[in-house]
């Protein structure tokens, strides 16, 4: 029996608004939803995920998504949620984003399947690139007033002096462009459903205004929205001190992604967990009743940062991202360390002290270079008496002696070395 995507998204806590008669249409039909996402980058976030695993449930659910990427639309910028009017991209670094943008999509959505449901893009430049504006006006703006657009929320925000620069007459029509993909999908595809963040109402009933002023008032078209998703503390989700956690592993390495979810909050663990995986409700409820009884174990954040990797990314990066954890937290060896890419050894020793050495240098005793040319032991009789205790490791492999030769066939990846001080104390040198 097919699931009901409306019940779905309640339980998962992803349901935020829903225009009224929209529960009806998808239980009597299978029906055609799009959701709308900005190619401002050649890579989503975070962020993205919660409209992502909407299309995916609904796919899930026997209904066909489309996601639709803004290329008009991305040129133009929305004031929804801004502060100020984003940057312009030009054409062919929009496709480029579009590409990028499908490969990632293809990993939560059936893009190739046989059944009719199967998943389509859309890029709205297509049909705006020779719209004209005199078309424009006559066949969308006679359809809506000044007085209704004016009255949305995301325009009067900007207006009322939330933005130092006020609302250009460019974003303004951004909700009428925004308008005329649905009504366009509505004829083009049979999409009655328009899916999307809480910060889209505005726009996106908009669309069923113009599609019933256009087509008729029988015509039925509907929205649905899912929260905006915040941390328990009330802060903004997907943000770090570096910035967004990006989907596409050169901006984030698998081990950074893992390491994100690992480290929610158990509230927010709770909560992501039903919203960013594809578990069913018994399971979920089974971890968390698991995780109150000992939260030291961390059993949502592990389970989440499992699931939501190998779906980004894949089983075999997950297994590198639990062993790069492993190298900082556990038991590892050089071979582990060998293992891992320049960009994933860097983000797990981010925190550590971080050295520079003249390539010069190397050919010098462990002994001479890590008390003389680089500080990490206060003196060498330090050093020496904790040589002899087992207590030093260069690159995961006990020190045999304090006059041992550190050369360039020490280097990982060509240039780092990694000495151990005790069990936690790590120290990262680059060879320059």
């Amino acid at each position: 029996m097919t699931k009901n995507f409306v019940e779905e998204l309640k339980w998962r806590g992803m349901l935020a608004q829903i225009m009224p008669g929209t529960e009806e249409l998808l239980q009597k039909e299978t029906v055609t939803a799009y959701l709308g996402t900005d190619p401002t980058a050649d890579s989503l976030h975070i962020g993205h995920l919660c409209g992502i695993m909407m299309l995916r449930h609904l796919q899930r659910c026997g209904h066909k998504p489309i996601i639709l990427v803004g290329g008009a639309t991305g040129m133009i910028g929305d004031p929804s949620g801004k502060s100020q009017e984003r940057n312009l991209l030009d054409a062919d670094t929009l496709y480029h984003n579009q590409e990028c943008i499908k490969t990632q999509v293809a990993k939560f959505l059936d893009f190739d399947g046989t059944a009719d449901n199967r998943a389509e893009m859309v890029n709205n430049y297509e049909w705006m690139k020779d719209f004209s504006f005199l078309d424009f006006a006559r066949t969308v703006g006679k359809h809506i007033t000044v007085n209704y657009m004016m009255a949305k929320d995301s325009v009067q925000k900007r207006l009322n002096g939330e933005a130092r620069d006020g609302l250009s007459f460019t974003e303004f029509t951004y909700q009428l462009l925004q308008g005329y993909d649905f009504l366009h999908l509505y004829r083009e595809k049979g999409c009655k459903l328009q899916l999307g963040g809480n910060d889209q109402w505005g726009n996106m009933t908009t669309g069923t205004e113009l599609i019933r002023r256009t087509l008729g008032t029988e015509a039925e078209a509907y929205a649905l929205t899912c929260p905006l998703i915040t941390k328990a503390d009330g802060n903004k989700f997907g943000k770090t001190e570096s910035g967004n956690v990006w989907l596409d592993p050169v901006r984030t390495s698998p081990y950074a992604f893992y390491q994100f979810w690992l480290n929610v909050t158990d509230d927010d663990a709770e909560r992501y967990i039903k919203i960013f995986t594809s578990l069913e409700q018994e399971v979920i409820d089974t971890l968390i009743a698991d995780h109150r009884q000992d939260p030291g174990r961390r059993t949502l954040q592990r389970r989440l940062a499992e699931e939501v990797t190998t779906m980004v990314h894949s089983p075999e990066a997950l297994a590198m991202a639990v062993e790069a954890s492993n190298i900082l937290f556990g038991k590892a060896t050089k071979e582990s360390l060998l293992k891992l890419n320049e960009q994933t050894l860097l983000d797990v020793f981010e925190g550590v002290p971080h050295f520079t050495l003249p390539a010069d240098k190397l050919g010098l005793s462990a002994g001479e270079l890590f008390t003389t040319e680089i500080p990490i032991f206060t003196s060498k009789g330090e050093m020496r008496k904790l040589v002899q205790g087992g207590g030093v490791s260069l690159n995961k492999e006990k020190l045999d002696s304090f006059e041992q030769p550190v050369t360039a066939q020490d280097l990982i990846n060509g240039r780092y070395l990694l000495v151990q001080r005790g069990k936690k104390n790590y120290y990262l040198i680059t060879v320059q």
